[in-house]
């Protein structure tokens, strides 16, 4: 256990990062997969300008890498651009 003012304060600090980061990749997460399960061309183009403005701010936070933000944006428009109109 930390002894120092300043780790315990770090260690709490760590912890409440961990939990947002981890609500907002999960909400994110569940976005893209939402996404993908989508057949209307419409809608999918709709859900994917929120869907890419999330992993964008996520990336921004550095809650995941901005090169998994791209290439999820990436193949989110591969599948969307397959999508029958």
């Amino acid at each position: 256990m930390a002894n120092h003012k300043s780790s315990l304060k770090r260690i709490r600090q760590t912890e409440s990062r961990r939990l947002r980061n981890r609500y907002y990749a999960k909400t994110a997460r569940n976005a893209v997969r939402n996404l993908r399960k989508l057949t209307d061309k419409a809608e999918a183009e709709a859900a994917y300008r929120k869907v890419s403005a999330m992993l964008d701010r996520l990336a921004s936070k550095k809650s995941i890498s901005k090169n998994k933000a791209a290439n999820l944006k990436s193949k989110l428009a591969h599948h969307i651009a397959k999508l029958a109109a």
